[in-house]
């Protein structure tokens, strides 16, 4: 569709970039689907091709299904997120003297900072580090935690600490609470009424599927490794396993306040209060300015025109997703992939400003990464006496600067990096020292120190 022709061509030129094997992502606007394609592959080794049914791990974007059923046990008066956790599980959780609510664990603000036990799981998982911490069912969390008020650090509710364990917790409230299962809650009172019959949480189920993704660790050297998703362990906090069509069904549900084609899941009020702004996270991008917030299983944040943009990442590692909507236009994204590598989220923002028929390109994140890419590259003095390499380095650029004995690395902090004139402070020793770069005659060049040079070439 030529509508979504720059989304296509940024997909892939990040895709390409990154190596990620496969992609899938899917489009809706006033709860149709109108977007949807799959990129690269969902297994390399046999040549098969990502689609937008392709199933992958959506890692903690399954919170937000974890919040709905809470809500919907509180809209049947069985709960209320103000409990103490300590009514419905045999945990009670007191920080700096005050009960942990079950809403401090919904909005990740229970004063405990992350105890790293999903990140344990994962390395394990991968083969990428040896600790093996195997909790699998409420008495593996419940030991596991009988000493995290020590490791508290403010009282509930005062501060953003994202806690995986918390939603383990929560998984368990939910059990004690329904009377079932926590997949099997999922699956009856969100997935079937959604329509979401190819969601799952088991092997056995996955296994049984047509259309399935590898799972790949990409090494530092860009080697895409198959590896496994964490089943059985994660649940609650983050083992759904899912289709970005499943989770079309899904976002069309918010954007209807709730309602499906079989009737209502969840009423507008409770959507009202999961999307309500209650902590704010420590995540501040510094390039577009605006604050992040979150609710409970989703955050939010104001996008470049003005709208309110509800959202949540995903990532085991070997699979990474972005849900992603407006709810007051009515559109939303959600993308998958197979590994880590370009930042999902920035593809389901340029994916929104398409659908919202607003020019992509001027995301500030987007700008800011083509003003980089314009100063990389090799650079030379006065007829090659001396040369230097521009390198990005994570979202910074670094001088890099040696010859066959020694090697300094700089790195280069962006100032003004929009002007016709992009200017860097470089870090040396207790010294910050100004770089400049700038286009004279069709050719570019930078100050940096005592010295100019020319781009000659790319890196």
């Amino acid at each position: 569709m030529k509508e979504f022709a720059a989304l296509d061509r940024f997909i892939l030129e990040k895709v390409s970039e990154t190596k990620l094997p496969g992609l899938s992502i899917v489009a809706v606007r006033d709860g149709k689907l109108v977007y949807g394609r799959g990129f690269g592959l969902r297994d390399i080794v046999g040549g098969k091709p990502a689609t937008p049914e392709t199933l992958y791990c959506i890692g903690s974007v399954t919170k937000s299904f974890t919040c709905i059923a809470l809500m919907q046990l509180q809209e049947k008066g069985l709960l209320s997120v103000e409990d103490e956790i300590g009514r419905h599980i045999p945990f009670d959780m007191r920080v700096k003297g005050e009960p942990v609510r079950i809403w401090h664990l919904m909005s990740h603000s229970s004063g405990v900072p992350a105890l790293a036990s999903a990140e344990a799981i994962l390395r394990h998982t991968m083969k990428s580090a040896d600790t093996w911490l195997p909790l699998v069912n409420g008495d593996d969390i419940y030991t596991f935690m009988d000493e995290a008020e020590q490791w508290a650090h403010c009282k509930p509710g005062e501060r953003w600490f994202y806690l995986n364990e918390g939603y383990k917790l929560l998984g368990e409230i939910i059990e004690k609470v329904s009377g079932e299962k926590y997949t099997d809650y999922v699956k009856k009172h969100i997935f079937t009424p959604l329509g979401m019959s190819r969601s799952f949480f088991s092997r056995e189920d996955v296994d049984c599927d047509h259309d399935v993704a590898t799972p790949y660790i990409i090494t530092r050297d860009g080697e895409r490794l198959p590896s496994t998703y964490p089943y059985g362990i994660l649940s609650s906090e983050g083992g759904l396993i899912s289709s970005a069509t499943d989770m079309a069904k899904y976002i069309s549900m918010y954007l209807n306040e709730g309602s499906c084609s079989s009737g209502s899941i969840v009423t507008k009020e409770s959507l009202t209060e999961m999307m309500k702004p209650r902590v704010k996270t420590p995540y501040n991008p510094w390039v577009s300015r605006h604050a992040r917030y979150y609710g409970f299983g989703l955050g939010s944040t104001q996008d470049s025109w003005g709208n309110i943009e509800v959202n949540h990442g995903g990532s085991v590692t070997t699979a990474t997703a972005q849900l992603a909507f407006i709810p007051e236009k009515r559109v939303g994204v959600i993308a998958l992939a197979n590994a880590t590598g370009y930042p999902l989220s920035y593809i389901a923002d340029y994916a929104l400003a398409v659908l919202m028929g607003n020019d992509p390109e001027q995301l500030p994140v987007i700008r800011f990464e083509r003003s980089l890419a314009e100063v990389e590259g090799v650079y030379e003095t006065y007829k090659g006496t001396m040369k230097c390499k521009v390198m990005r380095r994570g979202s910074l650029l670094s001088l890099e600067i040696g010859d066959r004995y020694r090697e300094v690395s700089v790195p280069l902090i962006p100032i003004d990096w929009l002007g016709d004139v992009k200017h860097f402070e470089a870090l040396v020793g207790d010294m910050k020292q100004t770089m400049e770069v700038y286009s004279d005659g069709g050719k570019q060049y930078l100050i940096y120190e005592r010295y100019k040079m020319k781009k000659v070439g790319k890196i």
